[in-house]
């Protein structure tokens, strides 16, 4: 398989906070990487470097095997969804409106295939069309977070970044997006880094599960590696082991 992402080495600080510290990564395409740690321990930054939202102070950062430094950012942007708690939809926008948002960003859509667009979408993440012309603050919680994901996912991105986009959203309305999810990232093999505080939605997620402490990868493996053989004390507190 080849590499989707490459972190190598990586520093990153925020003035005299060193936040992430010689952190190395490399996921394949169709991984579903899923990170977990305590708060402040490095995980949103990490992700941060993938779209180049965070430069590193040392190190390397390939997307699919293109160095970011010499790359377009806002090109490689396009070919990255991101999705994050809350869905942060644009409230001035309505659904169509939010979901073709990025695809949208060259002018060359015309209002048709918009539409056609969102419909996909919608239908994708399993909502009805008659959503299409709302707005936010007209939908629930669990549909502003598959709008969200939709949009994240209208650009056919090669890879999906997930900053815990189910924390805001009830259990029940969250299993069901965990599994949308699951079946949605099964049918398009878009890879994904999914951030999450919840260990149980980390186990049924993730392919590969990384444990984050204090700016450093800690521990990663299998769900099932994790349980049978966890590193130490911190891990398994982590895992309520």
């Amino acid at each position: 398989m080849s590499k989707a992402i490459e972190i190598r080495h990586c520093r990153a600080s925020y003035g005299d906070n060193e936040v992430l510290k010689d952190v190395s990564l490399a996921v394949e395409k169709g991984e579903f990487i899923v990170i977990i740690g305590p708060s402040g321990c490095g995980k949103t930054t990490l992700l941060k470097l993938v779209n180049g939202l965070v430069v590193p102070t040392e190190g390397e950062v390939a997307v699919n095997g293109r160095f970011l430094p010499g790359e377009d950012l806002v090109a490689v942007r396009r070919r990255i969804g991101y999705a994050v708690q809350g869905a942060k939809l644009f409230p001035h926008m309505t659904v169509e409106e939010n979901i073709c948002y990025v695809p949208g960003l060259e002018g060359k859509m015309a209002k048709g295939e918009k539409r056609a667009l969102a419909r996909k979408m919608l239908e994708l993440v399993q909502l009805p069309d008659e959503l299409a012309s709302r707005f936010p603050r007209q939908l629930s919680g669990g549909q502003k977070q598959r709008v969200g994901i939709a949009r994240a996912m209208a650009a056919e991105p090669d890879i999906l970044l997930m900053d815990e986009p189910f924390g805001a959203v009830d259990e029940i309305t969250r299993k069901g997006l965990q599994e949308e999810l699951l079946t949605l990232q099964r049918k398009t093999g878009v890879t994904v880094v999914f951030i999450t505080h919840d260990i149980g939605e980390a186990f049924k997620l993730g392919s590969r599960i990384l444990i984050m402490k204090e700016g450093v990868i800690w521990q990663e493996g299998t769900g099932e590696e994790l349980r049978r053989v966890p590193k130490d004390e911190f891990v398994k507190r982590l895992l309520c082991l």
